[in-house]
């Protein structure tokens, strides 16, 4: 409202004094001029007559002035109006204006006939700025009428400003989706105060549009709960009646952590038959891990041991007892499926339950012989006589045949002389040419027909006769030929190349061996690596000649897809020719680092095909789907049989957390420091002799030297990373330059075994340069499972060389062909398998030499073979070459012959 106050004319008004004011007329009342009274003389009202109708009304203002803002030089206008008014005048900062600076304008209110007066002056910059600082600049209207005079409100002139820099500006933030976020806000100063805006990606954001979004009086941008949707750039902007200011932009990532879906149906037994597992996963879609989210914590997949109710085919009982002859002059006997009754979807017993036949008795009618009955009687009497011939000729032929071959293997002086005939002595009399014709190698592939269960029956063992095992080689009168030694590694080498398999093997020859075999076989090693492969005799066709390699690959130079839980267990092994099918299996022999149980791992031999594909050819445990593969899996090595040659490697998968693969720890270091600077290299490895081998070259090519002796380490599928760490250093001469307390080597790049030389580098700091101990300990465990401890002790200035134990150097050759490759003389093992094939009376055969050897869990597979006992000794050859004991196994061939005396015995006479 406006504000009202009366006072009386006063002649003592400079502007009265200087003429800028007239003087009234006489007998007007004084009302044309301004009001120049104090603050108490305003107070007092002075009552004068008036002589229109307006005489009696004060001022009152219609348009006030108002608050302005000097935009840069630009100059602002005040304007009042005023009706009844005689006069009006601005008054700024206690000051009247000038009356020049007033532009004034006359008019009369069209509903009360008054009159209306407006004025209106310009206040420029550099009026404002005069007084910028003390007070602010600020303007008034005072208005005149007959009955007195009246204020308006003051109207405040600022110059208006924006400064460039924001107070606080938005930063950017991830978070997590539904979390509340603030993005602060703080505008730069200015008159009159900045209004504040936010834009979304450029776009503004109104609360008035979307709930979830609201801007607080500090201008601050809240959003109630992040959406994906809120991911985007946020800018600030403040603005007023001078400029327009933007902020940084802050980057506002709303991320997504995974999470898991429920777990599918468990799977069905891996196995139709006996133990197997089962598997369910789980996948991490709910959600799924968007903008750089946590991914799910914990197992995609879980596996749990399961047992599968074996089919069981049912079998005949025995039949019973014939029935007396009726009259129809027959009986009958009978028998049930019962012995077993089928079970568990086996099949019924094939055969008649009822067997009939004629008989006589004084229930049926006789009929008198005739001619037609005396024929038939002399025609059975003649066939009998036939039958009985033939068995004693079949006997006959069968004494010979054991007096010359079996009785000898039950005596074992040659066998315990290591299988080496050194003396002359005379052959059986009975059998003069026992040893004077050439084995024949050239048996094709047949199935072997015995039972698989050694009988236990019969009498207590029989001392044999003694007697040598085998008429002593003469002279010149059994030589036995081989093939012609190996070629030259660059010849070799240059006839390989031309081959189209050529690209996919490793260039050079350090882990590659080769040779040129025949029908009597040989046996390739790789030296220092484990791996090697058996050729046995007659493997390869009579008449042919094969170049035969075996090479071991690096793990960067093969790719091997591995999924879930699967892990790598051996090396990767190629033995060519590709696709060479043999006619008796080849043995290749690598290591391996699982600690194998059916409870924990389920463990496959995959094999390279032509294509460039992984196949799985063999599960270990299960029953083979195919003969041509088979695989003794051993405490640190495994015995592939193979009859097609290829690319070979044993991979793992985990069937629960308690499944480990051994770790080989080994601690490396400069051989010299010529710097205050020292470190210790950590190599977790997998506990194979090739990886080893590789280290060991590798760390010789850096000048490294051994630091104490390698240890074990059991490594879990337990999702937990391996930690390492270094304690007790002398503080006064050592000093370590890791920040952290430990380090870590990722679960997975040690589970895949695709990445075979991880390790840890400590760095150390000698404080002095005279410091040539070293003493401390490191630790090396996996996160809640167990660990090993090294305990180092030694002097840096002291040149040490590897230790000879730390990988034995193998002796012999990568080749050997023929005989030599052979614990076994040939004649000898030609010998055994002719007498222990055959199936013996009382288990007296090649099915108790392998429990003998501890390797009857195998029956089934060696019976599958045309010769069991060939099988068994390859295996033999393979595990003891060229260290084995000759003389274990000469007394467990012995100890059959023994069994079955009484047979060679009855074959002496």
């Amino acid at each position: 409202m406006a504000r009202h106050c009366q006072s009386s004319f006063s002649l003592s008004h400079p502007l009265w004094q200087q003429g800028q004011i007239l003087p009234p007329a006489p007998g007007t009342p004084l009302v044309q001029a301004p009001i120049l009274a104090t603050s108490a003389q305003q107070s007092a009202t002075v009552a004068n007559p008036a002589s229109g109708a307006s005489s009696d009304l004060l001022p009152h203002f219609q348009l006030e002035p108002e608050d302005v803002y000097i935009v840069k030089n630009k100059a602002v206008s005040l304007a009042c109006r005023a009706t009844p008014a005689t006069q009006i005048y601005f008054k700024c900062n206690g000051e009247w204006v000038h009356q020049g600076d007033h532009v004034t304008q006359h008019s009369t209110d069209r509903s009360t006939g008054l009159p209306v007066m407006e004025v209106r002056i310009e206040v420029t910059r550099q009026q404002v700025e005069k007084i910028f600082g003390l007070e602010e600049y600020w303007c008034q209207c005072v208005a005149w009428s007959s009955s007195g005079t009246t204020k308006s409100q003051k109207a405040f002139v600022r110059i208006a400003y924006l400064r460039k820099n924001f107070e606080q500006e938005p930063t950017a933030r991830e978070v997590s989706i539904e979390q509340g976020i603030v993005l602060p806000c703080r505008p730069p100063e200015g008159i009159p105060p900045a209004e504040v805006e936010w834009l979304r990606n450029e776009e503004l954001v109104d609360p008035a549009l979307d709930a979830n979004v609201y801007v607080t009086p500090e201008h601050s941008l809240v959003l109630r709960q992040a959406r994906l949707a809120d991911t985007a750039n946020y800018t600030c902007v403040a603005k007023n009646i001078v400029a327009r200011r933007r902020s940084a932009s802050a980057a506002i990532t709303v991320y997504v952590n995974g999470g898991w879906s429920t777990w599918t149906q468990w799977s069905g037994c891996s196995t139709s038959c006996g133990r197997g597992w089962q598997k369910r996963s789980r996948t991490c879609t709910n959600p799924t891990p968007l903008n750089g989210g946590a991914f799910c914590e914990g197992q995609n997949v879980q596996k749990t041991a399961c047992t599968t109710l074996c089919p069981v085919d049912g079998a005949w009982s025995e039949w019973s007892k014939w029935s007396e002859c009726g009259a129809e002059c027959t009986h009958w006997r009978s028998r049930e499926c019962s012995e077993p009754a089928p079970r568990n979807g086996g099949r019924d017993c094939h055969g008649p339950e009822l067997d009939t036949r004629n008989c006589t008795s004084e229930l049926c009618t006789h009929a008198a012989p005739g001619a037609e009955d005396v024929a038939l009687y002399v025609g059975l009497v003649a066939v009998a006589v036939c039958l009985v011939l033939l068995l004693l000729v079949g006997v006959l032929v069968y004494c010979r045949k054991k007096g010359g071959l079996d009785a000898d293997v039950a005596d074992s002086s040659i066998l315990t002389a290591g299988f080496q005939p050194v003396s002359i002595k005379p052959s059986k009399a009975d059998n003069p040419s026992l040893l004077t014709i050439q084995p024949d190698l050239s048996t094709t592939t047949m199935t072997y027909q015995g039972s698989l269960c050694p009988r236990q029956d019969g009498p207590a063992k029989l001392q044999l006769p003694n007697g040598h095992l085998l008429s002593p080689l003469g002279a010149g009168r059994h030589t036995l030929h081989h093939s012609s030694p190996a070629a030259e590694g660059a010849d070799f080498v240059a006839r390989l190349s031309t081959q189209s398999y050529f690209r996919s093997l490793p260039r050079g020859t350090n882990n590659m061996a080769y040779g040129t075999f025949n029908f009597l076989g040989g046996r390739l090693m790789i030296p220092n690596t484990g791996i090697s492969l058996l050729i046995p005799p007659d493997a390869i066709p009579r008449g042919k000649i094969y170049e035969v390699y075996l090479t071991l690959h690096k793990q960067e130079e093969v790719r091997l897809p591995l999924a879930g839980c699967q892990t790598l267990l051996s090396p990767i092994v190629s033995c060519g020719p590709p696709g060479v099918l043999l006619t008796r299996p080849a043995i290749l022999a690598m290591g391996h680092c699982v600690e194998a149980s059916a409870e924990n791992w389920s463990i496959r031999l995959k094999k390279q095909s032509c294509e460039g594909t992984w196949e799985d050819v063999l599960q270990l445990g299960a029953e083979p789907c195919t003969e041509l593969y088979y695989c003794q899996l051993e405490a640190q090595a495994c015995y592939v049989f193979t009859e097609q040659l290829g690319r070979f490697a044993l991979v793992g998968e985990s069937l629960s957390m308690a499944a480990s693969k051994r770790l080989k720890l080994v601690l490396f270091a400069p051989a010299a420091c010529p710097s205050l600077e020292y470190n210790i290299r950590v190599y977790c490895l997998s506990d194979t002799q090739d990886v080893l081998k590789e280290v060991i070259q590798l760390e010789k090519q850096l000048g490294g030297q051994l630091i104490g002796a390698p240890r074990v380490l059991h490594f879990k599928d337990s999702y937990h990373n391996l930690r390492l760490s270094i304690h007790d250093m002398p503080s006064s001469l050592w000093k370590s330059k890791l920040l952290a307390s430990y380090q870590e080597i990722p679960f997975y790049h040690i589970w895949s075994g695709l990445q075979p030389f991880l390790h840890c580098t400590f760095t150390l700091e000698r404080l002095s340069t005279s410091t040539c101990e070293l003493a401390c300990k490191i630790w090396v465990w996996q996160v809640e499972g167990d660990g090993q401890s090294f305990t180092v002790n030694f002097n840096i200035a002291k040149d040490t060389r590897f230790s000879d134990w730390l990988v034995p150097d193998e002796v012999g050759t990568p080749a050997l062909v023929g005989p030599s490759a052979f614990k076994i003389p040939f004649l000898i093992r030609q010998k055994i398998i002719s007498s222990l094939d055959p199936p013996g009376t009382r288990g007296a055969d090649w099915r108790t030499l392998a429990q003998k050897l501890n390797l009857d869990s195998h029956l089934s597979f060696f019976a599958s073979k045309a010769s069991p006992t060939a099988m068994i000794l390859n295996l033999w050859e393979a595990r003891h070459f060229p260290n084995g004991n000759l003389s274990q196994l000469a007394a467990a061939v012995a100890e059959v012959g023994k069994q079955d005396g009484a047979l060679f015995s009855e074959a002496e006479c």
